[in-house]
């Protein structure tokens, strides 16, 4: 591309090396979870939530198990702060969740903040101003200790008006723009604020590293990040969170390292809703420890009603290959991905194994309020036979045996594939009745009787042309007798004669289900199915089904010589 130029990397490694993070293979407990929807989500909506639906966006909050919760930024509009006080004076907070607000670093934003916050029963006042070389020489214009004097100054008004209102505060700073800043400057701001609030053990401060914009690759971020977590002050009373924004497609790569580098809390929202490309999806960060293992502590059983809601009220929509919450995250179009999911959910079932191996499937789709049926495989145009038999045994107790699947895979794609549009279970259902099961023309099975003398003899009475015919043979087994009784009558012939039957396992259990497999002259082979309360009689009609889809084929193909030799 032209112009690459003109762009540099306006980020800034740490001075020493910081790697310790690499030797970790994952994260083994889940960090402190910080929501802010309601803030930086919600400022970032075309149409912000009125205070009714963020009143309702707090109760799903709850609901998804959220201990800390941003709630917003009550000195800027009515509707923040009317929302805090709602929240403080109903009694709508439970004792066990702490509500965050966020104040810049001016005292009558910061004085009207505290107003809000009187008589919250737990609170962080999360202060924050600007730290960045690009924001400090082109917003700001102003030195680094004119920078830092903007921190202390905020850092002791928030001491002063903590002390004079009644409530629980804990305090939190922000280097905004941290990742376009000097990381040995972050570190002396950090610490000139922690001077100040004197943290303790019982009186922790929270020091939270944003990536405002996600400037570098992730490894850099996780870099800054254990500088930090190794340099700062009073660290065993610090609490040490991140705010990954997705400027680079990185939010959770920057969230998962940055972890591993020492961060203890991770602010975020669902789905990662927020400005420009949003903040790291809390979602996808959960979910992924849970495929490792470890309890993220959140409540992600239904991924289906949280999507609903979230939809509804920010107006937003949740992508269908979103990670974990997508439509189409565990649905499988391919022939091939379908095959391999559905052996493995066979052998998962067969092997009946304590760990979750599917492949192509991360985690189990029902742990989080997905079905099966029509989320795992969908079928369309580039299906397989196995994802095509797997719908019909799944939905419909169809057990087509191996060289079935194959030829009615083939029929459903070119379906598909003509009507450029995918198939529903039912539809699917449909056209496998329709094309397989016991057929009637143009030879109608009527009855057949049987003698047992070593051998089986058979008499078969059938329609064709509106003329009854009985049909006499012999065989070594009953089906056997009434194909070889067929065959003589007809004048046709097939070989290769393969059978199949069980009972029906969904729908009416009092029904069997057969199916007849028959290979003609010319080599191709023909299906047909049967379905019977009496498993004889299915056997029977699944013969019959595959003998009239072979000489309907072969009428069509006389039809059609005949045609060209005319020519």
């Amino acid at each position: 591309m032209k112009y690459s130029e003109k762009y540099t990397r306006g980020y800034f490694m740490p001075p020493v090396q910081s790697l310790k993070w690499t030797e970790k293979e994952y994260i083994k407990e889940a960090p402190t979870w910080c929501s802010v929807d309601l803030r930086d989500g919600n400022q970032a909506l075309i149409v912000p939530m009125n205070l009714e639906e963020k009143l309702e966006y707090f109760q799903l909050l709850l609901q998804v198990g959220f201990k800390e919760i941003e709630v917003g930024f009550p000195a800027a509009s009515e509707t923040e702060y009317a929302f805090l006080r709602t929240l403080i004076e109903e009694n709508l907070i439970p004792d066990d969740v702490t509500i965050q607000v966020l104040t810049q670093s001016r005292e009558h934003i910061i004085k009207k903040t505290f107003e809000a916050l009187q008589g919250a029963n737990k609170a962080v006042v999360h202060l924050y101003n600007s730290t960045s070389v690009a924001q400090r020489e082109q917003v700001f214009r102003k030195s680094k200790e004119e920078i830092i004097d903007i921190a202390v100054t905020g850092a002791k008004m928030l001491k002063k008006y903590a002390a004079e209102t009644e409530g629980n505060f804990q305090f939190q700073y922000s280097p905004e723009s941290f990742t376009g800043t000097e990381v040995e400057f972050s570190l002396d701001i950090c610490n000139r604020v922690l001077d100040i609030w004197q943290p303790t053990a019982d009186n922790k401060v929270i020091i939270n590293l944003p990536a405002t914009v996600s400037m570098s690759m992730p490894h850099v971020y996780a870099s800054q990040i254990e500088y930090m977590s190794d340099h700062l002050s009073y660290r065993d009373h610090v609490i040490l969170s991140v705010h990954p924004h997705n400027d680079r497609g990185t939010g959770v790569a920057d969230a998962e390292l940055g972890m591993l580098a020492g961060a203890q809390r991770v602010e975020g929202t669902l789905f990662g809703n927020g400005e420009r490309t949003g903040n790291v999806d809390i979602v996808t960060l959960a979910l992924n420890m849970f495929s490792h293992g470890v309890d993220p502590k959140l409540h992600f059983e239904e991924i289906p009603s949280i999507i609903s809601k979230y939809e509804k009220l920010t107006r937003m929509r949740v992508h269908e290959r979103q990670p974990y919450a997508g439509e189409l995250v565990f649905t499988a179009f391919s022939g091939s991905h379908q095959d391999a999911i559905a052996k493995g959910m066979k052998w998962r079932e067969e092997e009946e194994r304590q760990h979750w191996t599917v492949p192509y499937l991360l985690i189990d789709p029902m742990d989080i309020g997905r079905e099966y049926e029509g989320d795992i495989i969908r079928i369309n145009s580039q299906s397989g036979k196995g994802g095509i038999g797997y719908i019909l045994q799944q939905s419909y107790g169809i057990d087509l045996p191996i060289g079935m699947r194959e030829s009615f895979g083939y029929h459903v794609k070119s379906v598909s594939d003509h009507k450029h549009k995918e198939l529903m279970p039912d539809e699917i259902y449909d056209i496998f009745i329709g094309e397989y099961v016991n057929i009637h023309t143009p030879i109608e099975f009527i009855r057949f009787k049987h003698t047992q003398n070593g051998h089986y003899e058979t008499s078969v009475s059938i329609r064709m042309n509106n003329e009854e015919h009985e049909c006499m043979g012999i065989g070594n087994g009953r089906l056997d007798a009434i194909s070889n009784a067929v065959q003589a009558k007809l004048g046709i012939d097939y070989t290769d004669l393969v059978y199949k039957e069980h009972a029906l396992e969904i729908g009416s259990k009092s029904k069997a289900v057969s199916y007849v497999g028959i290979r003609a002259n010319n080599g191709i082979v023909f299906w047909g199915c049967g379905i019977d309360t009496d498993i004889m009689t299915s056997s029977v009609k699944a013969l019959f089904s595959a003998i009239n889809k072979m000489v309907v084929s072969l009428q069509l193909l006389i039809k059609k010589e005949y045609s060209h030799s005319i020519k």
